[in-house]
């Protein structure tokens, strides 16, 4: 019987963030091991459920699950965090004989001590293997470069944005690792970058650029010898020498095939950067044209503080301008990471009245608190499972949560911080998405895998936060220099 190792480290890391990111976050999410990975993720629309499907349905194959990590987006992580999750990964390797590896990697992970820390796992993870086939599936924001891909056998990027064929990739990554296996198949693996650095506004492969990126991708996956063609579009606020745009290529036993399509595609999509930027309405401005907007749900999003871009749910920008707009119609929030608030909550018990501070504890870079009297409408434990189609049937653990009243107005806390862009999110608070107009959520692009079809218009805003669209506001250390804001270093 042949033997294959499965790991996941999955962080999406946010440099400019001030808030860290430690093993709590990763215990909080995704954090098993061994037959308590297998129940976690069966069933889950996930790369570890594909790894789950794969298991039961190839019996001549022995699949171990070490340890699987996966936190919400956010700040660097904590070294001594990053460490530990990687001595786990490498010690469970080192306990067996394997016939191949697989890893899921988000592909933008960043410490508090290295900006290309997946680099490092990956030379790491090679040395324990040896020649055993690598497999990685890879998040379509990665930053990687070609030094990555030289340590693989073969890999794959998401293809969808949002991100709902996590699945189908850990499926394809799979597949073709046992096919590399069993000598089926001979990937040569090649990555070229764009040289652009691209914000993810415009990043959605539904419309715009990336579409058109995608379905170039799609025809070199369609001539003969080529495994797989990925588009990664970057993340932006990971401050990392392989930051920026680019594309990598898989082809069959074909070294020069893999680096013309990759080639081909990072030139395509160099000459598309400048329809990846975007200027957004100010959150007054942005309110007004939603209640403008034709009858039905109405989203206000605020992406600079959305927690996939590593947000800090904190932020009172948009907050305030909903407050001081006084809508006339039923309104809701979501949300403010406030676990000290949300405690006060449940020792008070719903229909308490509270003077609360909301926004700014993290802190006042990006506006003062706003204070205000409210109600305690509802306490729940945070505790749901996804809906889909994004992670669907994924538990989520919010930590406790609050609905708190403000003159009419629904605003939900939180004691974790993470984006409000499932159904089940807002079922879990008692909330009416039919009865709501204007839904004002810290989210971006993977808010509309679900909400897309439930609303009659969707409204982005700029307010100030740490994923804002104008890049000039952040200093970069580890961009390569061409790719600087502003032509330098800042």
């Amino acid at each position: 019987m042949k033997r294959l190792a499965v790991a996941r480290l999955w962080h999406e890391g946010n440099s400019f963030s001030p808030v860290p990111t430690t093993l709590a976050e990763f215990q909080g999410r995704e954090w098993v091991s061994g037959e308590a990975a297998r129940e976690f993720y069966r069933g889950t629309a996930t790369e570890l459920g594909a790894a789950v499907d794969f298991s039961d349905a190839q019996p001549a194959w022995k699949v171990t699950f070490l340890r699987c990590a996966a936190a919400p987006p956010g700040g660097p992580v904590a070294e001594a965090d990053f460490q530990a999750i990687r001595s786990e990964i490498l010690k469970g390797l080192a306990n067996g004989s394997w016939d191949a590896v697989y890893l899921s990697l988000h592909g933008a992970l960043v410490t508090t001590g290295q900006a290309s820390p997946e680099l490092a796992l990956l030379r790491d993870v090679r040395e324990r293997i040896g020649k055993a086939p690598l497999g990685v599936s890879f998040d379509l924001h990665a930053n990687i470069g070609p030094a990555h891909v030289a340590l693989i056998d073969i890999a794959a990027g998401y293809k969808t944005y949002p991100h709902t064929d996590m699945a189908a990739t850990g499926a394809k990554v799979l597949r073709l690792l046992a096919e590399t296996a069993a000598g089926g198949a001979h990937p040569a693996g090649a990555l070229v970058k764009a040289g652009a650095l691209l914000t993810s506004f415009n990043m959605r492969t539904t419309d715009g650029p990336m579409a058109e990126m995608a379905a170039l991708a799609q025809e070199w996956e369609r001539r003969p010898g080529v495994l797989d063609a990925s588009v990664f579009g970057g993340f932006a606020y990971g401050d990392s020498p392989d930051a920026g745009a680019g594309a990598m290529v898989f082809a069959d036993g074909d070294a020069g095939l893999a680096q013309e399509a990759a080639a081909s595609l990072a030139a395509a999509l160099r000459q598309r950067r400048d329809r990846f930027s975007t200027r957004l309405p100010s959150a007054a401005d942005g309110l007004r044209q939603s209640l403008a907007a034709s009858p039905g749900l109405v989203a206000v999003l605020d992406p600079s503080d959305n927690p996939m871009s590593g947000g800090i749910g904190d932020t009172p920008g948009l907050l305030r301008a909903l407050l001081e707009a006084r809508p006339a119609v039923p309104a809701v929030f979501a949300f403010l990471w406030d676990p000290p608030l949300v405690a006060r909550a449940h020792e008070a018990g719903a229909g308490a009245e509270l003077a609360v501070r909301l926004g700014g504890r993290v802190t006042d870079a990006f506006g003062p608190p706003v204070d205000a009297i409210a109600r305690v409408a509802r306490l729940t434990d945070g505790n749901f499972r996804n809906s889909g189609p994004m992670e669907t049937n994924l538990p989520v653990a919010l930590g406790r949560t609050a609905v708190l009243d403000i003159r009419g107005i629904k605003a939900i806390v939180t004691e974790t911080c993470q984006s409000p862009n499932d159904p089940g999110y807002f079922a879990l608070h008692g909330i009416d998405l039919a009865a709501t107009r204007l839904l004002c959520v810290k989210a971006k692009n993977h808010f509309r895998a679900a909400f897309g079809p439930l609303c009659s218009a969707i409204v982005e805003v700029d307010a100030p936060g740490p994923a804002s669209p104008d890049l000039s506001r952040y200093h970069f250390r580890h961009l390569p220099t061409d790719l600087m804001p502003g032509g330098g270093r800042h």
